[in-house]
């Protein structure tokens, strides 16, 4: 029996997902194959501080995030999460090198059930995922890029836009319900203040632009940045969450940082392996080459101690970045 059959006759009662647009959709996808399962959003951070150990089983598929020893199903594409041929799992793993989790879910499930409406929409989740996208698709106004920006907003209109794509409602129409609209019209009206804080708190140094965004509530993904910095940089570092914040902080999220390739102009493929820095100090940093990221570690004498983060440690952990990456 291959891995896809053995994936299908699993009997899936939970689903925990990325809050992003391929999690989103890599869990509609397995919905209309599971459609009673509950759908729980995660972030790589929850899973590896073990605050969901509890809620995970032989019935839980996780998709798009860390694989966790007691779950049932893990699909996933990040390079971080590729297994080995040591690797003894009692879950049933799928892993492929594809642009989108949420491709996988696709091949899993295309020759079982009808996914014609989401040929479309899964061209440009592969592009945003996988790091194809031109800049001038980026600045354009696809409904799909739309839909990406404005999941994760909020836990309930994430959920909403999730179980319509179950249900086969276009985006087009998603984006026209009430409470989703209201939330693109506030975004799209957000767009021009995150612009201007990014320009306001980047620097490029040796070719990486850094952007500081810690303790401003605020998050970007690397696209944006790239985009404003242009062809001056080859990467970007995001350093973003809240100094001494925990993850189980209602309101608050531990200081990160995410590292992107401008992949508007290395269209193939970044000139240094990213997750170099991701996991130099965080072990349980990690993700692609081209896309990664870490939480920021305290450190003293360049070794990671036991304390809480500091405004100090953030300067560190960049310079001691910047030493890796002028290295390349």
């Amino acid at each position: 029996m291959d891995m896809y059959t053995k994936a299908l006759n699993l009997d899936i009662e939970k689903i925990i997902t990325d809050s992003d647009l391929d999690g989103v959709v890599t869990a509609a996808i397995l919905k209309r194959w599971w459609p009673d399962a509950e759908v729980i959003f995660g972030h790589p951070g929850n899973l590896r501080a073990g605050t969901m150990d509890e809620i995970i089983d032989r019935k839980t598929a996780i998709c798009d995030l860390p694989r966790h020893p007691n779950c049932g199903l893990s699909i996933d594409h990040h390079k971080s999460n590729e297994p080995h041929e040591n690797t003894i799992e009692n879950s049933i793993i799928l892993w492929e090198p594809t642009p989108s989790a949420a491709r996988i879910a696709y091949n899993l499930l295309k020759n079982k059930i009808d996914l014609s409406d989401l040929s479309k929409t899964m061209i440009w989740v592969d592009k945003l995922d996988g790091g194809s996208i031109s800049i001038d698709e980026f600045k354009g106004n696809n409904p799909v890029l739309w839909l990406g920006r404005v999941i994760g907003e909020s836990e309930e209109n994430t959920t909403t836009i999730l179980e319509n794509i179950q249900n086969r409602v276009s985006i087009e129409e998603i984006l026209e319900l009430p409470d989703i609209k209201l939330e693109l019209r506030e975004r799209m009206a957000k767009q021009e203040y995150l612009n201007r804080t990014i320009r306001e708190n980047l620097s490029i140094i040796d070719r990486l632009a850094i952007v500081r965004l810690e303790n401003l509530k605020i998050r970007s993904n690397g696209y944006l940045v790239t985009a404003i910095a242009g062809e001056e940089c080859d990467a970007c570092m995001v350093i973003h969450g809240d100094t001494g914040a925990n993850f189980d902080d209602d309101d608050n999220y531990p200081v990160s940082a995410s590292f992107y390739t401008n992949s508007f102009i290395h269209k193939t493929g970044g000139i240094f392996d990213l997750t170099k820095l991701a996991t130099n100090f965080d072990k349980n940093g990690g993700g692609h080459a081209n896309a990664c990221g870490c939480r920021i570690k305290p450190i003293d004498e360049k070794i990671v101690t036991d304390r809480e983060v500091t405004n100090g440690d953030i300067d560190s952990n960049i310079n001691e970045w910047l030493d890796i990456w002028s290295q390349r």
